[in-house]
C-alpha cells in the first residue's frame, strides 16, 4: 500500500540499502533502525504500518526487540517480519512461536519480500 511506514532494522548498510530500494520503489516511506534498541525507540515513537527485522543485530538482538514492541500496548499488534541469513531448518517454526509474523532468509528475495510485506501492511490497530 503506497505511502505505508515500514520500519526497517538491519545493521549492514548494503543491506539496508537494498531493502530501502526495494521498498521505496513500491512507495512505502520507511524508517531506519541499525540496532535492536533504536528499533525499538522507533516503533514506540512512530508506530509504523510493519516492522522487517533483522535477527542478529548489536546490543539486543531481533528477538528482544521484537518482545519489547510487543509489551507496549501502542505496538503490541505491530507486524514484524524477521530477517535473518543464518537460515537454518526449523528456524520459520522458532521465529513463528516467537511472535513474529512471518520469516524471511537472506538473501531476500524480491518477489516473496514484497509479497509478505503487502500481506501483513496495513493490520496494525491504532
Amino acid at each position: 500500500m503506497p505511502g505505508e511506514r515500514i520500519l526497517v532494522v538491519e545493521d549492514n548498510a548494503k543491506n539496508m540499502k537494498l531493502l530501502r530500494d526495494m521498498l521505496d520503489a513500491k512507495g512505502y516511506a520507511t524508517l531506519e533502525a541499525g540496532s535492536g534498541e533504536d528499533a525499538v525507540e522507533l516503533a514506540l515513537a512512530h508506530v509504523p504500518d510493519l516492522v522487517l527485522m533483522d535477527i542478529q543485530l548489536p546490543g539486543i538482538d531481533g528477538l528482544e526487540a521484537l518482545r519489547r514492541i510487543r509489551a507496549d500496548v501502542r505496538t503490541s499488534t505491530l507486524p514484524v517480519i524477521a530477517l535473518t541469513a543464518q537460515a537454518m531448518e526449523g528456524d520459520d517454526e522458532r521465529f513463528l512461536a516467537a511472535g513474529f509474523d512471518a520469516y524471511i532468509s537472506k538473501p531476500v528475495n524480491v518477489i516473496d519480500l514484497l509479497a509478505t510485506v503487502a500481506r501483513h501492511c496495513g493490520n496494525v490497530e491504532r
